[in-house]
C-alpha cells in the first residue's frame, strides 16, 4: 500500500511539474448572454473568462484547472432555476458565478443554498440577495457588487444634498430589480424628508415614456431618478428631449451601460450614476492591465466595454473564489464558505484590493466608500469627481 501511495505521489508531482493539471475545478457561470440584459451578461462572462484564463496560465488553483460551465439564463427566472438544477445535479459545479438580474438570483440561489454550494453574485444588486436565508445556519450567498442599499443613498445624496433638487420623480421598471430599488430609493429620500412628486413604472420593452414623463413634468419634478435594467433607460432620456423638457437624470449603475449610452446619444449626456469601476485611460496599473487584456481578448466595439462594471466585477469574482479554494485546499462548499469569511491574504482586484472582504455576518464585499459617481460625457462614462479616479484599498 505504501509503495502504491509513493508511486501516486511521484506521478502527481510529475504532472504538476510538466504543467499538467491534477483535476478540474468546475465553476458555473450564469447570466443573460442574449436579450436586453446581454451587455451586462456578456461583459461579466468575458471578465470571468479572462480571470480564469490568467489563473490557469499561472498553474491553476493548487495545481487544478478552472473549467467554466456557462449557461444563458436569458434574464428569466424560470430559466435560471433550470440552470441551477442542471449545474448542481448534472455538471457537479463546486461554485457558481454570476447573476445579473435580481429576480433570477432570488429564484435560483436557493438551490445552491440547499446543496451547500457557494454562489458569488458579481452583478445583481438587490439589497436582499445576501440575506435571503436569514435563519440558515450557514449562508452560501456572497456578492462583490454594490448593493442597492448603498446605491440608493448615493443617488439621493447627489440629487438632494449636493444639487438641492427636492422635487423628485422616480421612474423604475417593473422587474424585481426596479421595484426593490425604488423601495430603497424612497427610503433614502425619506431620510432627507423628501417625498417624490411622481413615482412611475414601465415594463421591459417599452419604447415610449411620454406618459410617465408628462406626469413627472406636470407634478413639477426638477430631477428624474431611475431604477431599471435595460435599454428602456434611453427612452427616458430621448423622451425628455422629444418633449423639450431637459432635467437631470440620476439613477442606478445601469446608466453606464452601452445599451443606454449608444441609444440615448447626446441626450444621455449628464446622466449620473454610482460606479465601482469606470473604463478610463488614466488609471492604476492594475486597471490598465485589465483593460488592455480585455480589449485584446474580446475586441469590443470602439474599444468600449459594453458594461465595464460587469466585466470588472466578473473578473474579480473569480479571483475571490480562487483565493478561498486555494486557502481551503478543498472544493467542499462548507470549507470554501469558511475561507471566504476569513480570507487570510488580500486579493488584488480591479475594483478594489479586497482585504477581509467577507465575514460570517457580512457577505457583501463592496462598501459605500468603494463606490464613486460617474457621469456620461460624449458616449463615455467619466468620473464625476476627479479625485475618485484613484481606487482605494479596502
Amino acid at each position: 500500500m505504501n509503495i502504491r501511495r509513493h508511486i501516486f505521489a511521484v506521478a502527481a508531482t510529475a504532472m504538476l511539474a510538466t504543467g499538467a493539471y491534477a483535476a478540474d475545478i468546475k465553476l458555473g457561470v450564469s447570466g443573460p448572454f442574449t436579450g436586453g440584459s446581454a451587455s451586462m451578461g456578456v461583459s461579466m462572462r468575458d471578465g470571468v473568462r479572462l480571470a480564469a484564463k490568467e489563473i490557469n496560465a499561472a498553474g491553476g488553483i493548487n495545481g487544478n484547472k478552472i473549467v467554466l460551465v456557462e449557461r444563458d439564463d436569458e434574464a428569466k427566472n424560470e430559466r435560471g432555476v433550470q440552470i441551477a438544477q442542471e449545474l448542481i445535479n448534472n455538471e457537479k459545479v463546486v461554485a457558481t458565478l454570476g447573476y445579473i438580474n435580481t429576480g433570477v438570483a432570488l429564484a435560483s440561489q436557493r438551490f445552491y443554498q440547499d446543496a451547500k454550494i457557494p454562489v458569488m453574485n458579481n452583478v445583481a444588486t438587490g439589497s436582499i440577495l445576501t440575506k435571503q436565508f436569514p435563519n440558515a445556519p450557514e449562508n452560501y450567498v456572497f456578492r462583490n457588487a454594490a448593493p442597492d442599499n448603498i446605491q440608493a443613498p448615493l443617488i439621493a445624496k447627489e440629487a438632494v444634498e449636493k444639487r438641492g433638487l427636492k422635487k423628485v420623480a422616480i421612474l423604475a421598471d417593473s422587474t424585481n430589480y426596479g421595484q426593490l430599488g425604488r423601495e430603497d430609493l424612497e427610503k433614502a429620500l425619506k431620510g432627507y424628508g423628501v417625498t417624490p412628486v411622481a413615482v412611475e413604472k414601465f415594463n421591459i420593452g417599452d419604447v415610449d415614456m411620454t406618459s410617465q414623463l408628462l406626469k413627472a413634468k406636470n407634478a413639477g419634478a426638477d430631477v428624474i431618478l431611475t431604477y431599471a435594467i435595460g435599454p428602456e433607460l434611453a427612452q427616458i432620456a430621448n423622451g425628455m428631449a422629444k418633449l423639450g423638457w431637459k432635467k437631470p437624470m440620476i439613477g442606478s449603475w445601469t446608466l453606464s451601460m452601452a445599451s443606454f449610452i449608444d441609444t440615448a446619444g447626446k441626450n444621455g449626456n449628464g446622466a449620473t450614476m454610482p460606479q465601482t469601476y469606470i473604463q478610463t485611460p488614466s488609471t492604476t496599473a492594475k486597471r490598465k492591465a485589465f483593460q488592455a487584456a480585455y480589449l485584446a481578448e474580446f475586441k469590443p466595439k470602439n474599444n468600449n466595454i459594453a458594461s465595464p462594471v460587469s466585466a470588472a466585477q466578473g473578473y474579480d469574482s473569480v479571483y475571490l473564489l480562487a483565493a478561498a479554494i486555494k486557502q481551503a485546499n478543498s472544493t467542499e462548499g462548507p470549507k470554501i464558505v469558511a475561507a471566504l469569511q476569513d480570507l487570510k491574504a488580500p486579493v488584488d482586484g480591479v475594483v478594489i484590493t479586497y482585504n477581509k472582504p467577507f465575514s460570517a455576518t457580512d457577505h457583501d464585499a463592496i462598501k459605500m466608500k468603494d463606490v464613486v459617481m460617474g457621469v456620461v460625457e460624449n458616449g463615455r462614462v467619466e468620473f464625476l469627481n476627479a479625485e475618485d479616479a484613484t481606487p482605494k484599498k479596502k
